[in-house]
């Protein structure tokens, strides 16, 4: 006998997932170009710009990396080997598109316009980043993890309410991947459709933590469709390919198809900062490999065999990168000119009581110091 008022369960509805997960997996293997038949039709005069960008930015590299060690900055993280990822991600931004860099992303901040000296004010040890954000769309180099990714999906979804044509590039590193802001800004951007790109410069450690202790996924591109968004796999080291891959997903997310995670492949051939020891955690043999995958042997290759750039061609290009060099060790050398007050300016958009009265302290103690010396010029001397 059924007893009255028991619970008899519905079967549920067959499951379907939201999204085909089929298109937003990345490729089996890293996407490349240079050295397949693809790279014979590709545009000559991008493969030169490519060339003359990744020539400038390992030279930009070298002086920086002996500018540290001349006490003329505090520190300098490298990304010589990873030039390619830098360059591209600068040259397929619009002008009114924003760059979301990290503390290692200055051949990027470079490439795109700022003033390499201003570029490098922040690694001086210098208050603020050195430049104005809203005169080339590059937002401060971000120093703490990740942090950046969280505020360019912001300023992308803004955009998109407001009806803008703007799309934002968010640079990270695989150590970067870890972080909270990461998850969070992945899952923001795919929920709203944001107009984002996410560059993961995958270059093997985080500091001196290889990739394996901080992930299981197959791939950090293979982390998009958790959030459902494409994820794309490519060599980071292959210019040509980050270019067009970069050019795809701006584009995308330009008309509206929402954000895309491109994990590019590469490799840190430098320390992780010069105040690093990278033979602690790493083999030479292992660097030397990634040397005979170099980015700007593998374009200058491709032109030469196409026969679009000979000797005195590569000699020209090198020619203006040093000639960059030295106009950025002439300017660095340069003590520059500090105003105390500066403490006081972009706190707040209105200082506070206390602020000023700190202010108006700092400022009778100047005056002060000032008129002493004014007094007995030979005791300043002294």
């Amino acid at each position: 006998m059924e007893q009255r008022g028991a619970y008899r369960p519905t079967p549920p509805p067959a499951w379907q997932p939201r999204t085909d997960p089929a298109p937003l997996l990345p490729d089996a293997e890293p996407y490349r170009v240079l050295g397949t038949p693809a790279a014979r039709t590709a545009d000559a005069d991008l493969l030169r710009r490519l060339h003359a960008e990744l020539v400038r930015g390992r030279r930009y590299n070298t002086q920086a990396t002996a500018l540290t060690r001349q006490g003329r900055l505090a520190v300098y993280p490298s990304s010589t080997g990873q030039e390619a990822c830098e360059v591209a991600a600068a040259l397929v931004l619009q002008e009114q598109d924003w760059l979301f860099p990290s503390y290692r992303d200055t051949l990027a901040v470079v490439a795109r316009g700022v003033d390499p000296v201003q570029t490098l004010s922040l690694l001086r040890g210098d208050w603020h980043t050195g430049y104005d954000p809203y005169e080339h769309r590059v937002a401060p180099l971000s120093t703490p993890l990740a942090t950046q990714l969280p505020h360019a999906v912001g300023l992308a979804h803004a955009a998109r309410l407001k009806g803008d044509d703007v799309v934002a590039l968010a640079m990270v590193g695989d150590g970067g991947t870890s972080e909270g802001d990461f998850h969070e800004a992945l899952n923001f951007a795919a929920v709203w459709q944001a107009p984002v790109v996410f560059l993961v410069q995958n270059n093997g450690f985080a500091i001196s933590v290889p990739l394996a202790k901080q992930t299981a996924a197959p791939s950090l591109a293979h982390k998009a469709v958790g959030y459902g968004m494409r994820g794309r796999l490519v060599d980071g080291n292959d210019a040509l390919a980050m270019h067009e891959v970069l050019a795809e997903a701006v584009r995308h997310a330009r008309e509206g198809g929402g954000p895309t995670l491109v994990e590019a492949v590469t490799y840190r051939l430098e320390a992780h900062t010069n105040a690093d020891d990278a033979t602690r955690y790493r083999a030479d043999t292992d660097v030397e490999a990634w040397r005979a995958h170099d980015p700007l042997t593998l374009v200058e290759r491709e032109l030469t065999e196409r026969k679009l750039l000979d000797e005195e061609g590569i000699r020209a290009v090198r020619d203006d990168a040093e000639t960059m060099a030295a106009d950025l060790r002439e300017r660095m050398n340069q003590d520059p000119v500090l105003d105390p007050m500066d403490l006081f300016a972009h706190v707040y958009a209105e200082q506070t009581t206390q602020l000023r009265e700190q202010a108006a302290q700092l400022r009778a103690e100047l005056d002060a110091a000032a008129d002493g010396q004014d007094d007995d010029p030979e005791g300043a001397a002294r």
